[in-house]
């Protein structure tokens, strides 16, 4: 059976290795669309609020917070919607500055895996479990990199001389160990029959971070989602060597892992709380807003643009995938002596 990850993360390990068993985290198209505890429609134009970036300006978290705010401001869903970056730690400083703010119904946080991850591998005292959760926005494939100059012209290239020298390579993701950049990889060697103790990772903060490393060949490979440095791509300064997507992706020019001969497939996600303790009014407000871009044209056409899979869930359905993630990251992490 192919093993299979949608960034839900069953405690299977053996040894130190990673083995990862698929199930279905999001539900029916239908089941989405009924998701959340607010109107489909937002009552009232969000007003002057504040979007936390918790790591550095051009990673995937950016990204997403600045097409989100573009779209909800340009379909007037939203007014002086404000993203900040707040780097550091994984994502963990954003996260402890998020729940230090208890209350306060007009900040908010763009987040996912990799957050969860590194709130355990930082030994963080702030959890996302204590934040508000407004909505899990989006799902994306990982993509295998290498710069332009790289002698691996393809995935067999990478992995013959992976196998023959585990710890020789280098590799480098935008989160911390136990985020999406790091399990890809982990699950990537096990797939392959590297053993993923002798994996040479190097950890950036966010691909903002990562993308020079990409560029200056500093790595010899590295793993994130295309999305994140599609500019790169179409100019030929990086290759894409696979995606860990089930279909090929549209405009990247590399076959699946599985299309490989390579038995994985792999998608991380993104989505935004809110602080402990707000009023359900600015609880009920996000969400309301969230919705109305999440069915706004705007948005499916960044959807498209960016290679991400419409993952939409809200409120208590988000909140309860949350907690899933959470106990199963640790889990992990706990097998693989990293919490």
């Amino acid at each position: 059976m192919r093993r299979r990850s949608v960034l839900q993360l069953p405690a299977l390990l053996a040894g130190a290795a990673l083995a990862l068993t698929a199930c279905g985290v999001t539900g029916s198209q239908e089941d989405r669309a009924d998701a959340g505890t607010a109107s489909a429609t937002a009552s009232e134009t969000l007003t002057d609020k504040r979007i936390m970036v918790p790591n550095s300006p051009g990673g995937g978290y950016d990204q997403t917070a600045r097409t989100a705010a573009q779209v909800m401001e340009t379909a007037g869903i939203s007014s002086g919607l404000e993203v900040f970056n707040l780097e550091g730690a994984g994502g963990t400083v954003g996260l402890a500055r998020t729940v230090s703010e208890a209350g306060n119904g007009d900040l908010a946080m763009l987040m996912g895996l990799g957050v969860v991850g590194a709130s355990y591998t930082n030994e963080s005292d702030a959890t996302l479990t204590e934040t508000t959760p407004l909505a899990k926005l989006i799902e994306e494939p990982g993509a295998i990199m290498v710069p332009a100059d790289s002698p691996f012209q393809t995935i067999d290239d990478l992995v013959t001389a992976w196998k023959a020298d585990p710890a020789g390579l280098s590799v480098g993701g935008g989160s911390s160990p136990g985020g999406p950049d790091h399990l890809l990889p982990m699950q990537f060697a096990q797939a392959v029959g590297v053993d993923p103790t002798q994996v040479n990772f190097v950890s950036y903060d966010g691909g903002g971070d990562l993308l020079p490393a990409i560029l200056g060949s500093k790595l010899d490979f590295a793993t994130s989602g295309a999305g994140e440095f599609k500019d790169q791509i179409e100019t030929g300064e990086i290759r894409v060597l696979a995606v860990s997507s089930e279909e090929p992706l549209e405009d990247v020019d590399a076959p699946t892992l599985t299309e490989a001969g390579i038995d994985l497939v792999f998608t991380n996600w993104r989505g935004i709380v809110a602080p402990p303790e707000i009023d359900d009014a600015d609880r009920d407000a996000w969400i309301a807003a969230l919705e109305d871009m999440h069915g706004s044209e705007e948005w499916q056409e960044a959807l498209e643009t960016n290679g991400w899979t419409d993952a939409f869930l809200t409120g208590d359905e988000f909140g309860a995938f949350l907690t899933e993630q959470d106990q199963r990251v640790a889990d992990v992490l706990t097998e693989l002596g990293l919490a």
